[in-house]
């Protein structure tokens, strides 16, 4: 069985112009907004013509319909224009989420971060999350100091709505992108050489990028307490919290 022919070029509403306008009768408008009058649509083109342009409908639903005279080309640059800028607009609704561990360490810390900025730097709302597991809700405040970094590192982006708030085993707080007048530029991007961009805040970023090792004490217990959660603080509380050393 054949399948008919699928109609070519956009689907989406498309604008009259010219002699493809329906009404006999129209109301012009000039290129710079002044109303002519209403007149018949073959004066409108006529007019229309003589000045080199066309006669474009703008709003079919009026009685009798509004046209304008005015290049059809530019018209059609400016309703592309109009409508990127208003997508624009539509990325501020938009939330994104990005999810943490409090044991998370340095490089996953520094992706999610980087993914963070980027959505920030799009105007997106990022609702941050840490999620607990077993025995880690007991020491909430060990997650919440993670937390609290990552916050404190997307400040030259976004700003926290509220302090983060624990619900179950879960943590949350949402973080606004700044005005784009008192962001800093996304880091993601490169210059016109192909050079990364220096972070804006590069002493932000310098403790999830330290090598390991550097500058540390060799005790054990004070050297986890210098990485903070490069490595995961749990892995000692269960030792500590085991029957063995209790005994």
């Amino acid at each position: 069985m054949s399948r008919p022919f699928s109609p070519r070029g956009p689907s989406g509403p498309s604008v009259r112009i010219n002699g493809k306008i329906r009404a006999r009768e129209v109301r012009v408008l000039t290129a710079d907004g002044h109303q002519v009058g209403i007149l018949s649509l073959a004066e409108a083109i006529n007019l229309a013509r003589s000045q080199g342009m066309d006669l474009v409908e703008v709003a079919a639903t009026a009685t009798p319909p509004v046209c304008r005279v005015v290049d059809f080309g530019k018209f059609q640059y400016e309703q592309a224009k109009k409508e990127k800028e208003s997508k624009k607009h539509q990325h501020s609704n938009r939330v994104k989420e990005i999810q943490l561990r409090p044991g998370i360490d340095a490089h996953d810390f520094s992706v999610k971060h980087d993914h963070a900025v980027g959505f920030l730097c799009e105007d997106m709302k990022v609702k941050v999350t840490l999620r607990f597991r077993g025995r880690e809700l007991r020491h909430a405040d060990l997650g919440a100091q993670t937390l609290q970094r990552f916050i404190k590192e997307l400040a030259p982006w976004g700003q926290a709505i509220e302090q983060p708030k624990l619900a179950g085993r879960s943590m949350g707080v949402m973080v606004n992108p700044l005005p784009r007048n008192k962001r800093a530029k996304n880091p993601q991007e490169t210059t016109e050489g192909g050079t990364p961009r220096p972070s804006a805040d590069p002493a932000a970023k310098s403790e999830p990028h330290e090598p390991a090792g550097a500058d540390l004490p060799q005790d054990e217990d004070a050297q986890a307490a210098a990485e903070g959660f490069v490595n995961n603080p749990f892995t000692q509380l269960d030792g500590a919290l085991s029957p063995e050393s209790e005994s």
